[in-house]
C-alpha cells in the first residue's frame, strides 16, 4: 500500500493534547507561510528492503540507504517542528514544548556528566554515526547508547542486557551477534552498533516514529501497540500515559540528552569537553579512560612509540585485537591529546607494538575515514574484552 506523508506547519500553530484538552503554548513552528513538504512511500517496498536488511545482516546499497534517510528523517515530526533539528534556529523555538520541563529538570541533574561526555565520547559518536549512516539512519539515535550504557561496553543490566546498546541475548542472536560462553559480541562496538542499526530499522517499519520506537526499544513493541490502541492516537504525546512509566521516561530521556548534547545553550557552552574536566579518571571522568596503574612487569613486557596524526583509540583498538578498556588503560587521555595536540607517546605491550607498526599506515588511514564519515570498517572485524585472571609470569624487578 503506498501513502503520502504530508507535513504541514503553520505560523502561530498551537498544539492541542486530545487526551488532557490542554492547549500548549507555540513557539513549535516559525515559518510565517505555510510550508507543503510531501514524500510517497511504499509500505510493502520499504518492508521488503528492511526485511532484507536484517536477513543479510549487512548494511543496504546505497540506493536504498539514500531511500531510508529519506523515509526515516520524518520519524521526528512529533518532536521537531520541522521534522529535523536546525542548528541554526534555537532549540526552543523548534522542540516539542511537551518535552520542556522534563529537560529543564534532566538538565540540572545530568547536565554536567553529559557535558563532559560531550568530549571523552566523540570518538564513539563518530564512530557509531558513521555505522548510522550507512543503514540511512538519523545521527541523533546515537543518544540511545548514552541512555542505554553510557557509551560502556561493560556495561550490563540486571536482566541480563549487555554491551553499548544493551542487548539481550536473544535478540542480539536474531540480529545476528554472537553470544555465548566464550564470545559476547554485544560489547563490540562496531557489531553491535550495525546490529542495533538493523533492529531500530525492523522497529521503524512498524511504527514510523522514532519516539514510539525508542517506547519499544525499551519496553517492547507489544506495550507500543497496546498504548496506540488504548489511546487512539500514533502521537506519543497523546499516549505516553498508557506505556509504563519507565518507558515514556525513556524517550524524554532520549530528548533531554539530545537537547543537552546540541542545543541547550548555557549549559552546553560550557567549555569542560574544551580541557576542564577531570581527564585523570574518577566517576564523573571517561571511564574508559582511567589513570594508569600498571605494575613493573607490565611496564617492562611495553614499547612505546612517538606517533602524530589523526589516530582513534577506538579504531586502533580494533586492528590490533585489544579490548577499548585495556588500549586506555595503557594510553589514558589519548582521544584529547590527539585531539588537542595531534601528538602521542603510544605505548602497548610488544607484541600489540609490533602488529602496529606493521599496519599503522592502514589504520591511520581507517581513522581519517571514519573522521570523515567515509567509513569502510569492516562489520565481520570482531574484538572481545580483555580474558581476566590471566596467569602473570613475575620477574624480579632490581
Amino acid at each position: 500500500m503506498k501513502r503520502t506523508i504530508v507535513i504541514l506547519f503553520f505560523a502561530n500553530f498551537l498544539l492541542l493534547d486530545a487526551n488532557a484538552g490542554i492547549v500548549l503554548n507555540n513557539n513549535f513552528q516559525q515559518e510565517q507561510a505555510p510550508l507543503i513538504d510531501t514524500i510517497i512511500e511504499d509500505e510493502k517496498v520499504e518492508e521488503v528492503i528492511i526485511d532484507e536488511v536484517v536477513k543479510t545482516k549487512a548494511p543496504p546499497a546505497k540506493d536504498k540507504v539514500q531511500y531510508f534517510s529519506q523515509v526515516t528523517k520524518y520519524g521526528f515530526k512529533n518532536l521537531f517542528s520541522k521534522y529535523s533539528y536546525n542548528t541554526s534556529l534555537s532549540y526552543s523555538s523548534q522542540v516539542n514544548p511537551s518535552a520542556s520541563a522534563f529537560i529543564q529538570d534532566y538538565m540540572k541533574v545530568h547536565g554536567n556528566y553529559l557535558t563532559k561526555m560531550k568530549g571523552w565520547g566523540q570518538p564513539y559518536f563518530n564512530l557509531i554515526e558513521s555505522i548510522l549512516s550507512q543503514y540511512g539512519l538519523p545521527r541523533e539515535l546515537k543518544y540511545i547508547a548514552v541512555i542505554e550504557s553510557n557509551l560502556s561496553t561493560a556495561a550490563t543490566s540486571r536482566v541480563g542486557a549487555g554491551g553499548p546498546w544493551q542487548f539481550m541475548p536473544y535478540t542480539a542472536r536474531d540480529y545476528g551477534l554472537v553470544v555465548s560462553g566464550y564470545y559476547d559480541e554485544r560489547r563490540d562496538y562496531f557489531k553491535s552498533t550495525h546490529a542495533a542499526s538493523r533492529y531500530l530499522l525492523t522497529l521503524y517499519k512498524q511504527f514510523h516514529d522514532w519516539l514510539l520506537v525508542m517506547a519499544a526499544y525499551n519496553g517492547g513493541p507489544g506495550r507500543v501497540y497496546s498504548a496506540m490502541k488504548k489511546s487512539g492516537s500514533k502521537n506519543f504525546w497523546n499516549l505516553q500515559y498508557y506505556l509504563p512509566e519507565e518507558s515514556r521516561t525513556y524517550v524524554k530521556r532520549f530528548i533531554a540528552t539530545h537537547y543537552i548534547m546540541e542545543g541547550g545553550g548555557g549549559i552546553t557552552t560550557v567549555t569542560n569537553q574544551n580541557g576542564n574536566f577531570d581527564i585523570n579518571g574518577g566517576a564523573s571522568a571517561n571511564p574508559y579512560g582511567t589513570k594508569p596503574q600498571l605494575t613493573a612487569e607490565e611496564l617492562e613486557s611495553t614499547a612505546t612509540q612517538a606517533i602524530s596524526g589523526k589516530y582513534n583509540s577506538v579504531v586502533i583498538a580494533k586492528n590490533l585485537a585489544m579490548d577499548i578498556v585495556q588500549f586506555n588503560r595503557f594510553n589514558p587521555e589519548f582521544d584529547y591529546m590527539m585531539t588537542n595536540n595531534g601528538n602521542y607517546d603510544l605505548r602497548l605491550p610488544q607484541d600489540k607494538m609490533q602488529l602496529f607498526m606493521v599496519n599503522k599506515y592502514i589504520i591511520l588511514n581507517e581513522c581519517v575515514q571514519l573522521l570523515l564519515g567515509d567509513s569502510n570498517i569492516s562489520n565481520n572485524q570482531t574484538f572481545y574484552p580483555e580474558v581476566k585472571n590471566k596467569a602473570v609470569k613475575k620477574k624480579k624487578v632490581k
